[in-house]
């Protein structure tokens, strides 16, 4: 269940600690805020939401493919403030049972897994009913030009670099035709400041399996 991206890792993880520096630790703090009980965070990376969990969490399940960014994930783990065990495993294979999770966490990854909605379909098998999906994405632009700019992004060079990171999908859309109902959500850019780059519209927000 190894996905390795040896490269990426190690610039992803030295941008992250820059991105939270510039707004997005608090975009991770809501991402996260008021969950209780179980949860299941898919695509943990290098385990920069851990420390964000609140005290009604009983335990975080954080899943990770890369290697690299899996043994820094599992070091951030002791430093979290609720118990978290980091496993290896798939998006589209949680080792999880049916119905395990009262929540899980998506955070910035749906736009690199093959195909979302098999994605989705496993997130919804790990929920319980009534669960939450907890997503913060960057997703497809609401303005035709920018649109433009992602879909040559993504037909160049862009997934290459980016361990298969894709900017054009609609990804609120693929969370409802997954069977969740979307109940909150906020649009914004991040960065916030400077020209818009094909990552740059974000989406954070939660959903209730059907």
């Amino acid at each position: 269940m190894a996905v390795s991206h040896p490269i990426f890792s190690r610039l992803f993880a030295r941008a992250s600690v820059a991105m939270d520096q510039a707004g997005m630790s608090e975009h991770r703090a809501r991402l996260v805020a008021g969950l209780r009980g179980r949860v299941v965070e898919v695509g943990a990376g290098n385990g920069r939401n851990l420390a964000h969990y609140p005290s009604g969490v009983t335990r975080v399940v954080a899943v990770e493919p890369e290697p690299r960014l899996r043994a820094l994930a599992r070091a951030a783990a002791p430093g979290a403030p609720v118990p978290v065990t980091v496993a290896a495993g798939l998006a589209e294979a949680l080792p999880v049972a049916d119905g395990a999770a009262d929540a899980v966490v998506l955070s910035l990854v749906l736009c690199s897994v093959p195909d979302q909605a098999v994605a989705l379909r496993e997130a919804r098998r790990a929920l319980r009913p009534g669960g939450e999906l907890r997503f913060y994405e960057h997703v497809v632009a609401s303005t035709p030009g920018l649109r433009r700019a992602q879909r040559l992004a993504d037909a160049t060079l862009w997934p290459l670099f980016c361990a298969g990171c894709h900017t054009a999908r609609d990804t609120v859309a693929a969370i409802g035709t997954a069977g969740f109902e979307v109940t909150t959500l906020h649009r914004f850019r991040f960065p916030p400041a400077g020209l818009p780059g094909p990552a740059s519209p974000h989406v954070l927000g939660t959903a209730i399996r059907h």
